[in-house]
C-alpha cells in the first residue's frame, strides 16, 4: 500500500516522504495514529502546497542534530555499576540506562536509537556506543564502565573477621600457656 507520511516515523522515513508499506501495517497502525495518509492526488496536492514548510523543518531538524553530534562527542559517560572482582557485572548496562545518563547530562535521546555492543554491557571497561540522529547521522558516545565501591568496601569486610579470629587464637594460646604453669607450679609443690 502506497503512503504519504505526517511525521518522521523510525526505520520508515520523514515527513512528506511517499512510502510503500504492508497493508495491514498502514491500515492498523499508521493511518489510525495519524503518522500517514492514503496515497491519492488530493493527499498529494495537500503535501506538495506544505513542501516548503516541510523543507524548513528538514533543514531545522539537520541542524540540531549536527549540535547534537558535537555535544554527545565532547561528552564521556562514566557509570558505576556493581560488579564482581573478575570485572563481570551483576547485570548489564542496557540502552535504557544510558538514555537515563544522558537525560542526567541534559541530552534527550530515545532509547531506541541508542546502539550498544552486543546490545548489551557486561563488563568494566570501556566502550563506544553509537546514537542514531536525525537522517544518516551518527553519533559516537564513549562510555566508561566501573565498579561500584560499595562491594570493594564488603570485600574488606569480609576480610577483617579473619584477623579477628588469629587474634583470638593467640589470646587463646595465652590463657593455656598461664594454666600449664599453674599446674607445673601445683606439682612441685606436692
Amino acid at each position: 500500500m502506497k503512503i504519504i507520511l505526517n511525521q518522521d516515523v523510525y526505520n520508515l522515513g520523514e515527513e512528506g516522504d511517499v512510502c510503500v508499506v504492508a497493508s495491514g501495517y498502514a491500515r492498523n497502525f499508521l493511518i489510525p495514529q495519524k503518522l500517514a495518509s492514503v496515497f491519492n492526488k488530493q493527499n498529494l496536492s495537500v503535501f506538495e502546497s506544505r513542501k516548503a514548510a516541510i523543507d524548513k523543518r528538514k533543514e531545522e531538524k539537520r541542524l540540531a542534530s549536527a549540535g547534537l553530534k558535537e555535544k554527545i562527542e565532547a561528552l564521556t559517560l562514566e557509570l558505576k555499576v556493581s560488579s564482581g572482582d573478575t570485572g563481570k557485572l551483576f547485570g548489564s548496562v542496557k540502552n535504557s540506562n544510558i538514555a537515563e545518563e544522558l537525560k542526567k547530562a541534559g541530552i534527550i535521546v530515545e532509547r531506541k536509537k541508542i546502539e550498544l555492543p552486543g546490545h548489551t554491557i557486561k563488563m568494566v571497561g570501556e566502550f563506544i556506543a553509537k546514537i542514531k540522529l536525525y537522517g544518516n547521522e551518527v553519533a559516537n558516545l564513549k562510555l566508561i564502565i566501573n565498579s561500584d565501591k560499595k562491594i570493594e568496601e564488603s570485600v574488606v569486610e569480609t576480610s577483617k573477621p579473619e584477623k579477628v579470629e588469629k587474634i583470638e587464637e593467640k589470646e587463646v594460646v595465652t590463657e593455656t600457656d598461664a594454666v600449664e604453669t599453674e599446674a607445673v607450679d601445683s606439682s612441685e609443690e606436692a
